[in-house]
């Protein structure tokens, strides 16, 4: 969400007249958009403040901008802590962005935080952006959360959980199509309650799912994240059966202790995670399952964790998202500081957890050798210019050599596999993919 934000910010100053800086020191202006989701982003956050303020003491004129979460926590604290900070912006009103810019370099420092979010003006879905990759887009479906999951602080810098009208976001995707888009990903705290807060009586996120699908243009529809307790049979069906959707589902566990669960209040039991994943993939076949997970939760015990380890090895994903609990103020565990696990124990713990997910990861992978994969390529390796990179539609990097051009489809046979990524060869390219009929999740 973060990254889609600074796309629109990148395209917003564009719009404005701005054009990018090679680097900080020759920008007139600087935006830093945060994220606060832990604690390593509030220290980076300062101490890249602190190296800014180096370049504006040689070059006053310089603006030095703070927005997203942090800033929407923060508040006043960034210019008492940081006072060469020109405007302070929150996750309410990245909209005004430019106006605030603007004012700042005629009437000095601005703070601005909304505490609610504009529906009308905050989706921002009229702004430039600037993607990335010409052929991927975010698409924003709602912004802020209804759960209160005990160490999150979303909800508090996110606000109230607001969907985007349907006819809305069908709009953007045909607009996006029309620009050479083929993939795009659904954005959401929870895109599995996607308007329930627009009828008052069930989601639709999986209307959204096929009308995205109806998309002309549209070849892979991504979405991120769902929330496990809200995972519907109907959601599952949409992506069993629209061709579009791609065969990867990201639903984060957290924990496999039911008591750790239920501390953080997230609403469901490892049995019922279980029971869930298994119906996904009963329904999608070749579905690649991703999760995130957090190891030393105030309260864990080595019973605990040892229940995670079960039930991540039960559950074999193809990769994981694995944290160190990270106290948020203002969130319901931070205040558990009894309960807190020694840093050493964690350490431990979140080593033993890597080895069982990357065993899972490089079992699925090698599984893949010998097949051919649709991928979409992204350009050349980080590592290797002479090697490209591309996605399948599971979200597996791979790494071919040959000649394709950005935003095309290659044909690759994979030749090998490690746990976070796959090599392969090239067989051919085309200028999109043609889809298989997907099997009617009723007739599986």
């Amino acid at each position: 969400m973060n990254e889609h934000d600074s796309e629109r910010l990148a395209g917003m100053l564009e719009a404005d007249g701005l054009a990018p800086a090679a680097d900080a020191a020759s920008a007139d202006v600087v935006v830093l958009n945060t994220c606060c989701i832990r604690e390593n982003a509030d220290n980076k956050l300062y101490g890249n403040l602190g190296h800014l303020k180096s370049l504006k003491d040689h070059r006053p004129d310089m603006q030095i901008v703070v927005g997203g979460c942090l800033a929407q926590k923060d508040r006043e604290l960034i210019r008492e802590r940081a006072p060469q900070v020109d405007v302070v912006f929150g996750t309410h009103n990245l909209g005004r962005a430019t106006d605030l810019i603007e004012r700042a370099r005629t009437d000095g420092p601005i703070t601005e935080i909304l505490d609610e979010y504009d529906a009308d003006a905050g989706f921002a879905a009229g702004l430039a952006v600037r993607h990335d990759l010409p052929h991927s887009a975010w698409v924003t479906i709602q912004v802020g959360c209804d759960n209160s999951c005990a160490f999150c602080i979303v909800p508090s810098v996110r606000g109230k959980e607001i969907s985007r009208p349907l006819d809305e976001i069908v709009a953007e995707l045909e607009a996006l199509a029309a620009t050479g888009v083929t993939e795009v990903t659904l954005l959401g705290q929870n895109v599995n309650s996607y308007g329930r807060d627009l009828t008052r009586r069930r989601p639709l996120f999986a209307e959204l799912l096929r009308a995205a699908g109806d998309v002309e243009g549209i070849e892979r529809v991504r979405f991120t994240s769902p929330h496990p307790k809200d995972l519907r049979p109907e959601t599952i069906a949409a992506m069993a059966e629209v061709p579009a959707v791609c065969e990867h589902l990201h639903l984060p566990l957290q924990a496999g202790s039911d008591r750790v669960l239920a501390a953080m209040h997230r609403g469901y039991t490892a049995a019922r995670y279980l029971e869930r994943l298994a119906a996904a993939r009963a329904a999608v076949p070749d579905l690649a399952v991703t999760t995130d997970l957090i190891v030393g939760f105030p309260g864990e015990t080595d019973d605990d964790f040892e229940r995670t380890l079960e039930v991540v090895a039960e559950a074999e994903y193809d990769s994981a998202y694995t944290f160190i609990y990270s106290p948020r103020p203002g969130t319901e565990a931070a205040a558990w500081v009894d309960r807190y696990v020694p840093a050493e124990v964690v350490a431990e713990r979140f080593d033993r957890l890597k080895v069982v997910v990357e065993r899972s990861a490089l079992a699925r992978h090698d599984a893949r050798v010998g097949r051919t994969e649709e991928v979409l390529v992204e350009g050349p390796s980080k590592r290797d210019a002479g090697v490209l990179t591309g996605r399948t539609r599971q979200n597996k990097l791979v790494h071919f050599a040959g000649l394709a051009s950005i935003g095309s489809y290659a044909t690759v046979r994979v030749t090998g596999a490690a746990p976070h990524h796959l090599t392969g060869e090239l067989v051919e390219v085309t200028a999109r993919p043609r889809h298989k009929t997907r099997i009617p999740v009723a007739a599986l």
